[in-house]
């Protein structure tokens, strides 16, 4: 499953290489920057072993720790929640316990998800199992608003069914004032974000003749066949629904209220953290209070 989910990652960066001149909104300069040839050798902040890795072949999800099989993108997640909440970059055992800091996670893996429930009052959730969170739902559950001082969502945003605004706007209404949330998603340097169902409804995913087809009523009632599906790691939530646009998901943030927003472009070699395409960085915003700007 998890090799099924890289393929289709790895698909979509290659389909992002389309973009790669054009503008955008944040040139993330110095993830782009090439490293000497050679044997990186760094130590994985999530489990705290010691590992090598060509520099050629590292990439965004080679998994290149033999112990936890990190990759740079979740070692960047760990980086940059280290950052954020504590202001210099920790490997996960050296983060201090604060039980105070309510965190949630959206399908978090493993690796670090169960260290981080014991670091902090943290929760991972899931969209196919519990305990459960849907969140592009209608409407956050009272008991889930202004509740979470961080939420990590790393690959998620991509499978949420259109229109995705609603999700971002749920989450903001989730943080507590000067809440933070952490985000990774597959985005290019296209102009604009490509939905590919732009008019999804009501569907089901089918097998048919070895293949998936997307069998969609819109709004109005026509019925669609939609072929050439990807997928990340199997069908159903998986389902690539867009490929984000830097210009494109930036603006996003904004309307749902964050402030803070950032793009973490810079590598961190001492923890295998880089990847040669200056994109699908890790970005941070915060739920900050009106009025109030950083």
């Amino acid at each position: 499953m998890q090799q099924t989910a890289e393929r289709g990652i790895q698909d979509t960066f290659e389909r992002l290489k389309v973009g790669e001149t054009s503008q955008m909104s944040t040139e993330p300069a110095d993830q782009g920057a090439q490293p000497p040839p050679g044997t990186l050798f760094f130590q994985c902040n999530i489990c705290g072993e010691l590992c090598t890795v060509e520099l050629p072949s590292l990439a965004r999800e080679l998994r290149s720790c033999p112990k936890c099989s990190s990759s740079p993108r979740t070692r960047a997640v760990i980086r940059t929640l280290s950052e954020a909440l504590f202001k210099e970059n920790l490997i996960l055992s050296e983060f201090p316990t604060r039980k105070d800091l309510k965190g949630l996670g959206l399908t978090d893996p493993e690796s670090y998800a169960s260290q981080l429930e014991q670091k902090f009052d943290y929760l991972n959730t899931y969209f196919h199992q519990d305990p459960r969170l849907d969140i592009a739902s209608d409407a956050v559950a009272p008991e889930r608003r202004q509740a979470y001082d961080f939420i990590i969502s790393s690959e998620v945003f991509e499978h949420v069914a259109p229109p995705v605004q609603a999700a971002f706007e749920n989450v903001y209404q989730m943080l507590k004032l000067g809440g933070l949330l952490l985000l990774t998603v597959p985005y290019g340097l296209q102009p604009e974000t490509i939905e590919h169902f732009p008019e999804l409804h009501q569907f089901t995913v089918v097998e048919r003749d070895g293949s998936y087809e997307l069998h969609n009523i819109t709004r109005s009632g026509v019925k669609q066949t939609l072929r050439n599906l990807v997928f990340h790691g199997g069908r159903g939530s998986t389902l690539e629904m867009r490929v984000f646009s830097c210009s494109g998901l930036l603006p996003l943030l904004s309307a749902a209220g964050f402030a803070d927003v950032a793009v973490h472009s810079a590598p961190d070699f001492r923890h295998g953290i880089w990847w040669p395409q200056p994109w699908s960085l890790p970005i941070t915003a915060r739920k900050l209070p009106a009025g109030v700007r950083p």
